[in-house]
């Protein structure tokens, strides 16, 4: 029996271990948070129960990486302990009782829990200092070269202490997140699994000028060292002066007064979760008066004047009818299941992705399974596992290969990569490419969508995209439902598209890793397609040989790193992407940068954000407007914002410009600003 107790006790180190690397290094967790928690409390009681068994400290919750400095924190940063329903809740707050006092005196704080990357902020005289991650809690990662990136961080507090840390949590907004995924797709790339994991990757990237390319935010919330100690009395006093001093905070419950009237707001915070900007998981609870939460103390790892309440996290069951395969732009084959349609998460789920053949291999997962699915970040569909006892009796191994060969998929796996790859363009990945070509962030050929596409594709009247420039008045004619308007209208289309800016040329190529806004930035540099096809990458990276020999790259082109340098360098050296440049220069297209940029001066180097639904404008249409009138489209609002273009349903982001007092405009406005 106790040699049965050390081995599970074994195997569940193992497993907590592999779990925390793939959460914490690799951002890319197999399990729920939800599922994580329960494997580390049930190593916890039993590791109690039999401490002979028990073994040395797991680090859980240490992000230390490798190719970061460390700092130490002034006070430690501890983590919360979880708690998972109104009884253990009660538990909490009947302890309080004991080390602090009478049950209605204690006074509590309630946020929400949100999903992203704890941080210390360090101020000293009032001048931001540093950023650093939690770690181990006494020391951590310092990221301040991608969290200064962070627009709404002030730089200087006035009338501050001498010494101040300022707790929060770095996040992906959902709208953020989805605009990278949406990017992603149209590249042909594997979507991000959650906004956590992209905000916690981003934060850890060595490489600065893709880290400008994503938008993270913050929300601050906690007090840790600061100097002198009794300058403030209560949490909320700190947050009020957090506010003060321009920080982001969320203020959604006031101080409520009793365990019970904490524990009624939980239940408001779960009713207002869904529309907040963010990833949450649960409820955060602390006691408000500081001189409490010393009374109430601390252990090693948690504090007990406070405690997450985590949310269960929506699942549902359902069938997984089959596995069909997604060829992306690029060629990457991504597994997709196709479920029996079930609500979730106040949405109907149709499909979910398998990532990889890894992915189905390790959680043998059958065509006729029933699965449990869970939505990532409350965003997108994924499979936590089968119901076993459910499986028919006919399911078999999926066979990843074998579905490949049947589909006529020539397609293969390189190096180490867990994504297969098709070996030569196929017809999906052919109509792919054209549709991103012909879309309204590349060359914007208005009719030109997935069903022109596929007949085009068909009847072998375009092979590579730009062939597409190039089909006469006659073969427009023999795709179905052309009629002479409709002929009409895809020639003058196609005429326009020879017309645009330089940038749509540029994106429309479909280099990996070039999105719309470094296609810009291309384009405002080079001036030219001809001089980006000769650039080598010594005219995109600056090369920088440090004391100990070590090279490091410097961007020529902001927005431009290592990562997507290499990418330009290598596309233009195939010679069918140079056939492409040719052809475009052949079909009349626009490949220099047009000098003329209607430049307004009421709107030359403002900064807007586009909210909700305008009555006439697209989103990209009223982005194009604006950057050619000289301003700039930002993803989030902050003091930084000069102007908010608000439609119906604007959302938080409206509500947040309305708090910092930013310039709110309607359609009518923004024209008539545009002149």
């Amino acid at each position: 029996m106790s040699d049965d107790i050390r081995k599970k006790i074994l195997a569940l180190r193992q497993e907590v271990m592999r779990h925390e690397e793939l959460y914490r290094k690799k951002n890319s967790p197999e399990i729920s948070d939800f599922e994580y928690d329960k494997l580390v409390d049930q190593l916890g009681d039993l590791e109690r129960e039999y401490p002979q068994y028990a073994g040395t400290d797991l680090g859980i919750g240490d992000d230390q990486a490798e190719g970061f400095q460390q700092r130490d924190h002034r006070e430690p940063m501890l983590s919360l302990d979880n708690t998972y329903d109104e009884k253990e809740f009660q538990q909490f707050g009947e302890r309080l009782i004991g080390k602090v006092g009478h049950r209605n005196a204690l006074e509590f704080v309630i946020e929400p829990k949100i999903d992203g990357v704890a941080v210390s902020l360090t101020y000293e005289k009032g001048k931001f200092v540093c950023a650093v991650t939690r770690g181990n809690g006494t020391r951590g990662d310092d990221v301040t070269h991608n969290v200064a990136l962070i627009k709404s961080i002030p730089r200087t507090l006035k009338n501050a202490p001498d010494i101040l840390e300022v707790r929060g949590e770095i996040y992906m907004e959902l709208s953020e997140f989805e605009r990278l995924n949406r990017e992603r797709e149209a590249e042909g790339e594997a979507l991000y699994a959650n906004p956590r994991n992209l905000a916690a990757g981003t934060v850890k990237l060595l490489d600065t000028d893709e880290a400008k390319r994503r938008n993270l935010s913050i929300v601050c919330y906690g007090l840790g060292a600061c100097v002198p100690a009794d300058t403030f009395a209560t949490l909320k006093d700190f947050k009020d002066k957090l506010i003060a001093w321009g920080f982001p905070v969320r203020d959604d419950i006031p101080v409520q007064k009793g365990i019970d009237a904490a524990w009624k707001a939980i239940g408001q915070l779960d009713a207002l979760r869904r529309s907040l900007p963010f990833p949450t998981d649960g409820a955060v609870v602390k006691l408000n008066k500081l001189s409490d939460q010393k009374a109430a103390g601390a252990t090693s790892k948690f504090p007990h004047w406070a405690v997450a309440f985590k949310f269960p996290p929506d699942q549902a069951e359902t069938i997984l009818k089959a596995i069909s395969m997604q060829v992306g732009r690029t060629g990457t084959v991504t597994p997709v299941a196709e479920l029996e349609p079930v609500l979730l998460a106040g949405s109907t789920v149709a499909r979910a992705t398998l990532h990889n053949a890894d992915e189905i291999s390790r959680k043998d997962i059958r065509e006729g399974d029933t699965v449990r699915i869970q939505k990532a970040g409350e965003i997108i569909p994924q499979i936590l596992g089968i119901v076993l006892e459910k499986r028919p009796a006919d399911a078999k191994p999926f066979n990843f290969e074998a579905r490949l060969k049947e589909l006529g998929l020539d397609a293969a796996r390189e190096g180490d990569e867990a994504a297969y790859k098709l070996k030569a363009p196929s017809t999906e990945m052919k109509v792919r490419r054209l549709i991103h070509f012909a879309s309204k962030q590349c060359l914007d050929i208005d009719g030109l969508g997935e069903a022109v596409a596929e007949q085009l594709i068909a009847l072998k009247l375009v092979d590579a995209p730009v062939d597409a420039l190039k089909v006469s008045r006659a073969e427009w004619a023999m795709l179905e439902g052309f009629k002479e308007k409709s002929v009409d209208n895809m020639m003058a289309g196609v005429a326009a598209a020879k017309q645009r800016e330089l940038w749509r040329a540029i994106h429309a190529l479909g280099i990996p890793n070039i999105g719309m806004q470094t296609a810009k930035d291309l384009a405002r540099h080079f001036k030219s397609m001809d001089a980006l096809e000769s650039a080598k990458l010594e005219d995109l990276l600056i090369t920088k040989v440090g004391k100990k020999g070590g090279e490091s790259y410097e961007s020529v082109i902001s927005g431009v790193g290592v990562e997507v340098s290499k990418s330009i360098a290598s596309f233009f050296s195939d010679p069918n992407h140079r056939d492409w440049v040719q052809a475009m220069r052949q079909a009349g297209l626009n490949l220099v940068e047009k000098t003329t940029t209607q430049s307004v001066a009421a709107v030359a180097g403002k900064t807007f954000v586009l909210t909700g639904t305008l009555p006439s404008l697209g989103r990209d249409e009223a982005r194009d407007l604006i950057e050619k009138a000289g301003g700039k489209v930002s993803g989030s609002v902050s003091k930084n914002t000069d102007y908010v273009v608000a439609g119906e349903e604007a959302g938080s982001k409206l509500t947040k410009a309305q708090e910092l007092g930013v310039k709110i405009l309607d359609e009518a406005s923004l024209r008539k600003l545009l002149g």
